[in-house]
Parts: C-alpha cells; structure tokens; sequence
C-alpha cells in the first residue's frame, strides 16, 4: 500500500547549481530548486514546512553541501529526500561527481564526489531514502559514463534512486523551457497527476511514468533503482485520481478498498494532522459534507479547526467524531485512538521533563525581574557611599 510520509519527521535538501565559472550555465536549474519546494511543501504533497525543506542555491562548497546533508540525514526519522540539478562530471577514473559553481572538468576537488554524499546518506537515520538526481554531463566527459553505470555508482543501499542521465546539455535543458527536461516532467506528473493510475503518486508508478513520457518526447529515458520496497513511497496525491465519496451504510466493499492513512506510521503532532487532512481526501467529502454526516455532532467550523491545530486536542471525542463522519471503518478507529494515545503520552513525558523555567515563562520574567531591582538598590546605595 502507498504511503506518504510524515511530515514532521520528514526532511528534503534541494541542491542546484545554475551558474558556473567554467562550464556551461543551466538557468533552468533555479526554477527546478523553487518548483519542487512548493510541491513538496504544499497539501497534495508531503506538507513539509520551510524548517524540513532546504535549499541550496548555487552552494559555494561541498562543505556547505555536506553539512545540510548530516543535518537532515541525523533529524529525519521517516524519510529522507535528497535532491540534485546541474552538471554531473566524471572523473577519468569513472568517478561522479556533483557540479559547484568553482566546477572542472576532471577535478574531483572542486565538486561534491558522490561517494561522500553516498556515506552521508548511509550514516543517517531515516527509515527511507530518496535520491533524485538531475544531472547532465559535459564537454569530454560525455560518453564516458553510459546511463546504467550512472545509477549503478550513484546506488546506495536502502534507498530509492531517480536519475535523468541525460547524455547532453540541450537535451537535460531544453533552451526555452522553463524546467530541465527531467525535472519538467517529474513536477508535471505531481501537479498534473497519471491519467488512470493510482490514488497516490507512489514512486514506481512516477518512474514508469517519467520512462514513458520522456521516451515519447524523444529525450533521454531515466534510470531507477529501488532497496528495500521503497517503490511504495508515494509523493503525493495523483490529482488525475477519479474519486467518488464514501457510500452511506453498511456498504463496507467500497470503504475497506480506500488507501486510509495508517496511524500507525504516525511519529510527530504533525503527521496526525497531516493524516486527518489525508483522510478527508480519501473519503471525497467537503468539511460541509463531513459535519452533515456527523449528524451535527460537528460543525463546518469545526472540522476546519480540527485540521488546522497544531497541538493535539485533549480530548478524543471530536477528532473521533470527524473519522466516522468520513467513513473510517470501525475496525481504524482503535489503531487512531491509539495513535493520539500514544502522542498524547509523548507530549506529557516531554513537559514534565522539560525544566521548570521554561514551562514557565514567567518564571524568568520574575527571576529577573527580581535581579533587577537588586542591582538597582545596590547602584543606589554606591551613589549615596
């Protein structure tokens, strides 16, 4: 089954380097790095906020790089995504390395080689990894490295690998368009969605997609690899998906076949309401449609507020409420009342171990209140010594 990430312990890193001092520009990459931060950052997608999305633009070294890379790779405890556009280089032993702006051709030492981003990427903590590599080669390096050897040297173990493996510049960036070939397409699938394919955007069917369309085109056909059934890992919601609201009554065929959001993949606050919103999707119902089939037990406002908290409710009855009003089989209902058990227990453990000035915020503002006046007395009593 499909499944999105959760956002509150998801991370993605954008890189791209659109000017050069020494080879060719890529204009297009900038538009790539702004494109694909407000999908993965929008409600379609995986609702990262700015905090768990970065982006490096022109980076002026690996070091930059590699310290965004350990950052995220060390915080994500879902996933990982890791994103690369610009001149992909190799070096005449056959290694890749990744194209900064300070780039040449056959100097390993003034890109990002591979290989460190690849031992990043195994040192981290994240249950699932993705790496989407946007990459050209240039001037005699093309030719050198074929597009399988490609994604072969750029595998790492555990992860899901997308590379354009573009043979030539004009081919990855078309003059005129407004993305890279790869990357164009990659976001018109996320923003367009498959004719006929599945709810969600899960990673095998948008790289069947990708191989479909960019052949079609007559552009270079792009290289996967997939560890550990990551394949399964969806990008999104497929807004091409034809969906009809959950049937009234006992009709239980057509409600058990829906792709509900599994609570128990739930780690953060955030991914539980990211999962609610998931659930109104699911169900095809509007906010006026879930309060009418709550019997009024919930209101429109309700429902609207329910989804946009950001701290958990105390009390289950609502959020229960709003699941069977969507069409949550009954047999959910426990695994999700457990879920919000569960985060409930995380928060109190948290703030009885947090120190006593900062639930407290007062408290600092007494203490140094209190400091204040002290000095002040003391300063009065030198002025009179």
């Amino acid at each position: 089954m499909s499944v999105l990430p959760d956002p509150g312990a998801s991370k993605a890193v954008l890189i791209g380097t659109n000017t050069y001092e020494f080879l060719e520009d890529l204009p297009a990459v900038s538009n790539n790095l702004s494109s694909l931060a407000e999908v993965l950052s929008g409600p379609t997608s995986w609702s990262l906020d700015q905090d768990n999305c970065t982006v490096l633009s022109n980076p002026a070294s690996a070091v930059t790089v590699m310290d965004a890379v350990r950052s995220a790779g060390a915080t994500a405890r879902d996933t990982l995504l890791v994103y690369y556009a610009g001149h992909g280089l190799v070096t005449p032993e056959g290694e890749l390395y990744l194209g900064l702006p300070q780039s040449r051709q056959q100097r390993v030492e003034t890109g990002i080689p591979y290989d460190w981003l690849r031992r990043a990427l195994l040192e981290g903590r994240a249950e699932r990894v993705v790496v989407i590599l946007d990459c050209c080669y240039g001037g005699l390096a093309l030719g050198t490295m074929g597009p399988s050897e490609l994604a072969a040297q750029a595998d790492v173990e555990g992860t899901y690998l997308l590379a354009a493996a573009s043979e030539t510049r004009q081919a990855l960036a078309p003059p005129g368009e407004t993305h890279t070939a790869f990357t164009g397409e990659l976001l018109a699938i996320l923003n367009t969605g498959i004719a006929g394919g599945p709810e969600k955007l899960d990673l095998d069917s948008v790289f069947r997609q990708l191989r479909k369309t960019l052949s079609e085109k007559g552009r270079p056909v792009p290289q996967g690899r997939e560890r550990n059934s990551n394949g399964q890992l969806a990008l999104g919601w497929n807004p091409a998906f034809s969906r009809t609201p959950v049937a009234r009554g006992t009709d239980r065929s057509r409600t058990e076949l829906r792709s509900w959001p599994d609570p128990a993949a739930i780690r953060t606050v955030e991914g539980f309401f990211s999962a609610l919103r998931q659930v109104r999707v699911v169900s095809g119902l509007t906010h006026a449609a879930v309060s009418h089939r709550s019997g009024g037990q919930i209101s429109v406002g309700t429902v609207s507020n329910l989804l946009n908290r950001k701290g958990l409710p105390r009390a289950w009855k609502t959020t229960g409420t709003y699941l069977t009003a969507c069409g949550m089989p009954e047999e959910l209902l426990n695994d999700w009342h457990q879920a919000w058990e569960r985060l409930r227990s995380a928060a109190a453990e948290a703030e009885a171990t947090e120190p006593a000035e900062r639930r407290d915020p007062a408290h600092n503002t007494r203490t140094s209140s209190g400091w204040s006046r002290a000095f002040r007395r003391l300063a009065r009593r030198r002025l009179r010594g």
